[in-house]
């Protein structure tokens, strides 16, 4: 990382360019290029600072270890190297050295597992609306429920990982949806506006209990106000795909949008709940 540095302040790149590109504290960058000035090197003057607890031998070992075990935390990796070499460290130089090895403790991406079946629909669906226009997005109310929990995860799972690698599928995790206890919420939105949150009281939702407190309180007037245009969005769930949906939805004369199956990741509503979500945590 260091040699990086100086490679590109040499090329002419201003100290605070090169600490947003290498992602270190722009103190950092002006400590290394002084350094460098002075001694040609970038690495300490022998001496300086406090002395070295570990080897290079068990700097690779650590290294090594994280990048085979990527979920484990730096306390299970100082195990690891105690066990292995008798070498005694603390958890954060752990860290320190796995840094110095350009690797990072991230939260891993989260996605829905998807079958062959899914991806075609998801790719025919995107080819079908590639032209699409802000226009025509702008009648659709894209909608959703999502789930809430005021305890929160109290198990929170890092991986080790090298930067720019957050797209890798050894780094990606695979969940279901609704695992976990919580209030469900539905809510919609559109460019010009949005619906009122409606929280599911009492039970599960049901097709009736969707056409009775969702379709009729919130979806119905929010199509009166944009009228003939009005294009309706949600997912595929039992609840939502009911008999007496389609026939609510025929009586009023909306419009709906197809939807591919497990792909919530196309709604723009995942970002109003992961705000929510980042709030309620908070």
């Amino acid at each position: 990382m260091e040699w990086r540095v100086i490679g590109r302040l040499e090329s002419g790149q201003t100290q605070r360019s090169v600490a947003d590109t290498v992602g270190v504290a722009r103190s950092v960058v002006a400590r290394l290029w002084n350094r460098f000035q002075e001694t040609g090197n970038v690495r300490c003057r022998p001496g300086a600072g406090r002395p070295r607890t570990t080897t290079s031998t068990d700097d690779r070992y650590i290294q090594l270890t994280a990048r085979r075990n990527r979920t484990e935390n730096a306390t299970q990796l100082q195990r690891q190297l105690l066990l292995a070499t008798g070498q005694r460290m603390s958890s954060q130089t752990v860290r320190n050295w796995l840094h110095e090895g350009e690797l990072y403790a991230r939260r891993p991406m989260v996605c829905i597992p998807l079958t062959p079946r899914h991806r075609v629909a998801r790719r025919r669906w995107a080819a079908e609306h590639r032209d699409w226009e802000q226009h025509d997005w702008s009648q659709v109310l894209f909608t959703d429920e999502s789930r809430f929990s005021l305890e929160g995860s109290t198990r929170r799972i890092l991986v080790w990982r090298d930067r720019g690698t957050r797209n890798n599928p050894a780094f990606v995790r695979e969940r279901s949806q609704y695992k976990i206890a919580g209030w469900i919420v539905w809510g919609g939105i559109s460019i010009g506006g949005r619906t009122d949150l409606h929280i599911i009281r009492n039970g599960t939702l049901t097709g009736r209990r969707y056409a009775d407190e969702i379709l009729r309180h919130h979806v119905i007037p929010y199509a009166g106000a944009i009228r003939d245009s009005f294009v309706f969005q949600d997912d595929n769930a039992r609840p939502h795909r009911a008999r007496l949906m389609e026939n609510m939805l025929e009586a009023e004369t909306i419009q709906r949008v197809e939807w591919p199956a497990c792909s919530p990741d196309l709604n723009p509503i995942e970002h109003v709940w992961d705000m929510l979500g980042r709030r309620i945590a908070a």
